[in-house]
Formats: structure tokens, sequence, C-alpha cells
């Protein structure tokens, strides 16, 4: 848990909290929203730590016994709510560690902060009774909920929140941390940055990834060989995908940056601003024999497979339908 100062590039959405904090003018409830890896729960501790500073300023101070408190994870007014079931936060959940809580007073601040992640993972049955809590809540409570997905809650939870929409974060800034908090080659840096598409939590799990390299390799090959390649192959192709660690969103980012690559080439005959930069032949190759529609199809196919895999498709089965709209374009 760190303040504010040490959020990377959310520079509006710091800007807009810090200003609540300075004005005294706090929600009882926020949806910080995006994927994950993209630092909302680091802004949501920043908020948190924030709140419950003694010193009572736009960031935290990190020397008072509250802030001391928080680095440690041992704050008694900022609660973390947990869920056993991986994939659901029940009622019994929500009832026992916030409805049930909510009443009690802060032991040491202003505020009792409430930091529910995944919070998409809620129930019906556990979103209608936060909701009681939304409703009518103590004045010092503050809920946050985490989520990559604010539309999975009901749309009178939505009405009672302050919803932060996280931004993607500039590759320069993503390549620049990398370089000078992780020690990343640049070359490396500029790639994970580019692969990450503003997601920083992203880029330095890439980074540090040993099946990076590996599936970026496989992902090259079959972009290069998939209009050769008959249905055994991308079968076979699809399995391998699903043997690496790493998510198949990864390989399917690669797959779009190899894409991009192909449409700028085609548009621009600028290569300098390739990310492929070592594969410009195939790319130049790829260019002049798509079309743009092809190329949009394609982009539209492998967005398409994310839906699919979010929405809890079978992988092989995404992945192979995908694999076949761009063999078709």
């Amino acid at each position: 848990m760190a303040g504010f100062r040490n959020i990377i590039g959310h520079e509006s959405e710091v800007e807009l909290l810090q200003k609540a904090v300075m004005l005294g003018k706090i929600s009882h409830a926020y949806i910080f929203e995006g994927e994950s890896g993209c630092g909302k729960k680091e802004l949501a501790e920043a908020f948190a730590i924030t709140l419950e500073c003694e010193k009572g300023a736009k960031d935290a101070c990190m020397e008072c016994t509250s802030c001391k408190q928080a680095l440690t994870h041992n704050h008694p007014d900022i609660i973390y709510v947990t869920h056993e079931k991986p994939n659901t936060i029940s009622v019994n959940d929500i009832r026992e560690q916030v409805n049930g809580d909510v009443f009690v007073k802060p032991y040491n601040g202003k505020y009792k902060v409430y930091i529910i992640e995944d919070s998409h993972k809620m129930n019906i049955q556990a979103q209608n009774a936060l909701l009681k809590t939304m409703e009518e809540p103590p004045e010092y409570v503050v809920l946050i909920l985490l989520t990559n997905n604010a539309e999975s809650f009901l749309p009178t939870i939505r009405s009672r929140c302050v919803t932060i929409k996280m931004k993607p974060v500039s590759s320069q800034i993503i390549t620049q941390y990398l370089m000078k908090q992780l020690n990343v080659p640049e070359k490396d840096a500029k790639m994970c940055a580019s692969f990450a598409q503003g997601n920083i939590g992203k880029a330095a799990k890439l980074s540090a990834s040993e099946d990076f390299n590996e599936m970026k390799d496989l992902a090259v090959q079959v972009m290069k060989r998939l209009k050769e390649m008959d249905l055994f192959e991308v079968v076979s192709a699809v399995k391998k995908i699903s043997e690496y660690k790493l998510e198949a969103e990864d390989f399917l980012d690669l797959m779009m940056v190899w894409y991009r690559d192909v449409l700028l080439l085609k548009a621009t005959n600028d290569v300098d601003k390739l990310i492929f930069q070592d594969e410009v032949y195939d790319i130049k190759k790829a260019a002049a024999t798509s079309s743009y529609e092809g190329l949009e199809l394609i982009m539209k196919g492998i967005d398409k497979a994310k839906q699919r895999i979010n929405a809890n498709v079978n992988i092989e089965l995404a992945l192979e339908l995908m694999l076949l709209t761009i063999k078709e374009n």
C-alpha cells in the first residue's frame, strides 16, 4: 500500500480523488473500473490511506500511526472484503463483512473504508444486500468496488456510486517505468509496453515472464503461416497456445499488435513505427496481400475471441473460431 505519489500514469483519476479529499466531498460509494493489472487496487489503497491519514492533506504522509498501520495492512478501519468461493461473492460474504460491520464506528480514523476486489463476482443476492447499506450508510462509511465490468452491477448500485474508469497509461510512461524501476532493457521494455496496451501491471508481468518470449515466437509463426495451415495444424497450434501459463488474452494481444503493424504499414509505409521491428519482411508481405476490409474483420475477430473468453466460452473453441476467421480474410 502506498500514497497517491506512487500512482503511475493516472494523473486525472488521482486529481479527482485528491480534490474530493481536500473539499471534504467524499462519496459513500465508488466504482473503480478497469482490466486486471491496470492499477485500480493501488489507486483504491492510495485513496484509503489518504482518507485515514492523521495529517488530513491531499496525500498520505506515510509517517503517522494511521499511515504506518495501513502500510502493513493492519489498519482496523481499512477492510478488505474476502470470499471463499473463487468465482462468487455470496450474500453471506456481504452480510457478515459489510452489513454486519458498518454500524461499528471507526476505531481510529474518520472513515471506515471497505475495499471489495473483483466485485463483479457478487451474485444478485449479494448486490441486493450491499444495496441496503448503500441506501442508508453511516456517514463514516466509504465503499470501493473494484471491477473489470461495471455493467454487471444492478442499475440501482451504479446510480449510487461515483464511477472512475481507469484510462490506459501511455506506452512511453510504461516503458520508462519498466526501465527505471524494474531494470528491463529498453528494447524489451518497449515491446512489453506496446503489448500491454496501457496496462502497467500487465507490462510488468510480461517483462518478468519466461513464457512471454516463447508465446511471442509462436504467435509470429502462426501469423506467418496461417494462410497455408490446414485445419489440423490450426487445432494443433491452439492446443500449444493453451499450454502456456500466461492467459490466452496475452496471445490475442500479441496477434492484435501484429495486425496493427500490418495495417499501419499498409496505411503509412512507415517502418520505424512498427512494434515487430524484426519481422518487417513478413509484415510488408501481409500488408501487400491484405485489404483494409479484411484487416478490419480480422481485428474484430480477435476482439470477439476476447469477449468469448471473458464470457467463459471454451478457450480452445474461441481460439479456433478466431483463427479460422483470420484464415478466411
